[in-house]
């Protein structure tokens, strides 16, 4: 399931990525609300912890949400192979990052404000560099906090082509670098 975080135009193109385990050998290619997927998936946990606590053993169902075509972000495809391990941020310093970025924007965009000023004040705010990695945007440390990526989990880094991947054993945030970023 892959999750669009940060498409502005200044800033890199930044994807979270969950992978679901399926019970049936069906195949799918579909581009569906996430806020639809995600009320599901809620749904889901609900039923499968209720059966549980019934003392029943019983696998959670997730049916998808009607496709929808007008998402821009659908062309883009990280690979699927040739990833290479790469030094890259840590738990803490993504944590850390999360935190400041949300309070630096909260602080500095006022009630009634026009969109254009959300989008540069944003677009500042996460497409900055990570210091000891200056090629992945602050926005991965956005995207892996507010999916629930982090916590006690390691995050390691890999690399292919102009793709770099941070990924837990929660999901994966995935950043596609700027054509003209040489690093």
């Amino acid at each position: 399931v892959l999750y669009p975080v940060g498409l502005l135009d200044q800033t890199p193109t930044v994807l979270g990525l969950r992978t679901l385990a399926l019970t049936s050998a069906g195949e799918f290619d579909q581009v569906v609300p996430i806020r639809s997927l995600l009320l599901r998936v809620e749904r889901a946990q609900e039923l499968a912890v209720a059966a549980i606590d019934r003392g029943e053993e019983a696998s959670a169902t997730v049916g998808l949400p009607l496709e929808v075509h007008t998402a821009t972000w659908t062309a883009i495809s990280p690979p699927r192979g040739g990833w290479r391990a790469v030094a890259g941020p840590n738990t803490a310093t993504l944590e850390r990052l999360a935190r400041e970025g949300i309070a630096e924007i909260a602080e500095v965009i006022p009630d009634a404000v026009g969109e254009l000023i959300v989008r540069r004040v944003r677009a500042e705010v996460w497409g900055r560099e990570i210091p000891g990695a200056e090629h992945i945007p602050a926005g991965v440390a956005l995207a892996a906090e507010r999916l629930g990526f982090l916590g006690d989990d390691e995050v390691k880094s890999y690399e292919t082509g102009p793709w770099t991947r941070l990924t837990t054993h929660r999901g994966h945030v995935l950043v596609r670098r700027r054509a003209w970023t040489l690093s």
